[in-house]
């Protein structure tokens, strides 16, 4: 899928899809410690009460959240973004639906942390008109890796044990894009270690993993 600069609303897969990789993305690094650190503090993928982080703690930070039934926004910058500094200024709310959380928004407009804000409903993205000289608002350079399903499973399978058997990384990811994800199934495909070596923390994963509706219904970890 080509991400166009700047960024079109037909060029992100539908919010649900986009939002069960992203998720399994941020579950596999999940750990204990981490969610007892506030927001502020983490970097890196996670999921939390606001709803699905991507922090590098350097040049790009994005949320994804769910706003009701059927309802997402997403918000962010990279670097690459000229919104923000683009004269005349860009109303990147410009549009928007009754529902966005505004107070958020602009909060963090009004601290010039955001370079786009796109949102979803009835099946279908959308975003704030741009003008014809906006060279780029960050979307390619920020969530290719969520938004290409390619790079999505090559980052999976380096997760996967090899010697292991079961379902390999194609229908793993399938199984989130469907919310019908079984943990354990995913925890016995994975290594010994999370994508930085650091000791896989099953528990964690799974509540990830629950939290984020992946598996379709609520577990219990102590069933682990």
């Amino acid at each position: 899928m080509t991400v166009h600069r700047p960024g079109l609303p037909s060029d992100l897969p539908p919010a649900e899809e986009l939002w069960a990789r992203w998720a399994l993305l941020a579950a596999l690094g999940a750990s204990s410690e981490d969610e007892e650190t506030p927001s502020v503090h983490r970097s890196g993928r996670w999921i939390d009460d606001e709803g699905l982080h991507w922090d590098d703690c350097g040049c790009t930070w994005w949320i994804m959240s769910r706003e009701g039934d059927g309802c997402f926004v997403l918000y962010g910058e990279d670097e690459s973004s000229g919104v923000k500094w683009h004269e005349p200024a860009i109303d990147v709310l410009a549009g928007g639906p009754d529902w966005l959380p505004y107070e958020e928004l602009r909060y963090r407009l009004e601290g010039n942390e955001i370079g786009c804000v796109y949102w979803y409903e009835n099946g279908t993205w959308a975003r704030a008109p741009y003008p014809d000289d906006l060279d780029d608002d960050g979307l390619d350079c920020g969530l290719s890796s969520f938004i290409e399903r390619g790079e999505v499973l090559d980052e999976l399978t380096g997760h996967l044990d090899g010697s292991a058997g079961g379902k390999d990384a194609s229908t793993l990811l399938a199984d989130a894009e469907a919310y019908r994800l079984e943990p354990r199934t995913l925890l016995e495909r994975l290594g010994a270690t999370d994508r930085d070596g650091d000791p896989l923390d099953p528990p964690a994963v799974l509540r990830a993993l629950v939290r984020a509706g992946l598996t379709g219904e609520p577990a219990a970890t102590d069933a682990l």
